[in-house]
């Protein structure tokens, strides 16, 4: 399945005649695209996970992300400010770029039998990623300066790769992959109820 981001955000440089509510629904198609391709990945490596590896996975609370005060539960998400719903998916967005990075170089040599789609599959997310927080950046001028404040978590990876033997890599992979995902419904959520309130939606089906 392939999918054109220039087919929803190759205006982003020129938006400033397109509409607000224009702009949400091509972000928010972009964002259920990276979750729902991010899920898809993380089943492809579940197919060849050995079980163990599930026992020795980290906690989601060890997620470089999870220090970044984010809503939770559904109620208070749409009490929240578009600013601030814009500000937390930039920062998110923001932070997985090195992480993106890292499992994209990684991904060719990971020891799994269909390394290659996980390579081109983990490269079409990097790439989404990238040109979703440059389209926000329309997003931003339209909602005002409190939308451009940002809460950077850097990323550190100790030894710079995933390790050496092969349960660590796939261990290593996954484990970022899963946080990944988790973030990108988060991204997806924050989106799809900006979006509602741009088209005037009751609160309750968003």
């Amino acid at each position: 399945l392939t999918f054109s981001v220039s087919v929803l955000l190759c205006v982003a440089a020129k938006a400033q005649g397109v509409g607000l509510g224009e702009l949400l629904e091509r972000a928010a198609q972009t964002s259920e695209y990276i979750h729902s391709l991010s899920s898809a990945l993380t089943n492809e490596l579940d197919s060849h996970f050995p079980p163990s590896g599930r026992m020795l996975m980290p906690r989601p609370s060890l997620c470089h992300t999870s220090s970044l005060n984010m809503p939770t539960d559904k109620e208070d998400i749409l009490k929240l400010p578009e600013w601030k719903l814009v500000s937390l998916v930039r920062s998110l967005l923001l932070s997985w770029s090195d992480p993106l990075l890292l499992l994209s170089s990684e991904a060719p040599s990971l020891p799994h039998p269909s390394s290659g789609a996980i390579h081109s599959r983990t490269r079409e997310l990097q790439e989404n990623t990238h040109s979703l927080h440059s389209g926000l950046d329309t997003l931003v001028n339209k909602l005002g300066p409190l939308s451009q404040s940002l809460n950077l978590l850097p990323f550190t990876w100790k030894g710079g790769d995933l390790g050496t033997d092969r349960n660590s890599r796939l261990l290593n992979f996954h484990f970022l992959l899963s946080c990944f995902r988790r973030d990108s419904h988060k991204i997806d959520s924050f989106l799809k109820v900006l979006r509602c309130r741009a088209a005037k939606m009751r609160p309750d089906v968003c």
